[in-house]
This record gives C-alpha cells, structure tokens and sequence, in this order.
C-alpha cells in the first residue's frame, strides 16, 4: 500500500503559522519566514515556473519529498479562500494561479461541497466532505501505487497524526519564533503512532527531522 507523507516547515516554537492568518496573509504573521529556504531552492523554484535559485543539502530533501509522490490531500485553509461556502460569484481558485505546482490530482479536506476543479498541468482539486479516511482512500486510489503527500495545514496534520495514519513525517525545523498560531502536535500527548526519527540533516538555515513508521 502506498505511504501517507507528512511534510511542513515549523517554528522552533512549534508553529506552521503566525497568528491572524488570513485571505490576504494566509501564513499569519511573520509566517512566510517559515519558508523562505525553501524558495530559495532551484528545485522549489524550477516546480513554480521561476528561474535562478541554489542547490544544497536541502535541495536534497525537498527532490526526495517530491518523488513517487501521486497524490496530494490538504486542508481548507491550505488551499485558501474566504471561509464558509464557496463564493458562487468569486470561487476561489487556490494560491498558485492556472498551472499549479502539483501535475497530480489534489484533495481538499472541507465542510462545504464543490465540484472538482481541473487546472493546466494535470492538477485536478477534488472537494472531499466526509472526513480524512474518505480523502485517504480517494488519494490512493487516484495515486495508482505511488505514495500520497499530506501537505498540511496544522488541523489536517493533526488530525491524520491523532488518527494514526501518517506513514512518514519530515519536519523542517526553522530558527525562528513566531509567539503564536497554528501548531500540528497539540492535543497529540507523547505518542505519534510508531513514528520513529530516522534521519536527521541540518544546515545552516533550517534541520530536517524525518520520522518512519517502524
């Protein structure tokens, strides 16, 4: 069976986001800085349609994450969007504009109904309303074998890690404070199911823990 991975960068306080997220912040404050390794990557830029970029250990990391990978599943407010309904008058696409990063169906953990949405690129969002077992089973089965990427944010996270579900995890841990937000472990206790830390690869601007399934 295919594996459900798990991947976000996180605060040393343990935050994937600052406080106020919201249409036009959607990281919250300060929240952006969570990512900036990463765009600075020739591989992460080259996945975005952007020239230019660097190559080092985590140019590794991100090209290991992205492989075998046939499926996305992530939150509402990952994909974004006014909260509530769907506007019929203004839908709400998502952040990465007509050709988005993905080449692979993508499914979207909401309360509220929406047909698929097919973009450029093979990216087709699927609206998924009952529950992360159904958006799990619908993933895999759309990945043909291949492995399903959990992207986040932190309550979807949460709720696949609660559930026991996550097969791997690689947290990019940033050297920076965010005082507030969301965070993925709360309510989580000491026990993440089996995963276990399996490598570990710091540089100078963020460490990558990655945690397997024993």
């Amino acid at each position: 069976m295919s594996k459900l991975r798990l991947r976000f960068s996180m605060s040393l306080d343990g935050y994937l986001a600052g406080p106020n997220q919201s249409v036009s912040e959607p990281l919250g404050a300060g929240g952006e800085r969570l990512h900036e390794w990463v765009v600075a990557l020739a591989v992460w830029r080259e996945a975005h349609g952007m020239t230019g970029g660097i190559d080092n250990e985590s140019s590794r990391i991100v090209a290991d994450s992205n492989a075998n990978v046939g499926a996305t599943i992530m939150g509402r407010n990952m994909f974004g969007g006014h909260p509530g309904p769907w506007r019929a008058d203004a839908p709400w696409n998502g952040w990465w504009g007509d050709d988005p990063p993905f080449h692979h169906p993508v499914f979207v953990l909401t309360h509220h109904p929406r047909e698929p949405l097919a973009l450029q690129g093979g990216t087709t969002f699927h609206f998924v309303t009952d529950g992360i077992e159904s958006a799990l089973d619908q993933a895999r089965a759309a990945a043909g074998g291949r492995d399903v990427s959990l992207g986040g944010g932190a309550s979807a996270a949460r709720q696949y890690l609660a559930a026991g579900l996550v097969d791997e995890m690689l947290v990019s841990l940033v050297p920076i404070l965010l005082g507030a937000g969301e965070r993925p472990f709360d309510g989580l206790g000491d026990d993440l199911h089996g995963l276990t830390l399996a490598r570990t690869v710091a540089t100078p601007d963020v460490v990558h823990l990655l945690f397997e399934r024993r």
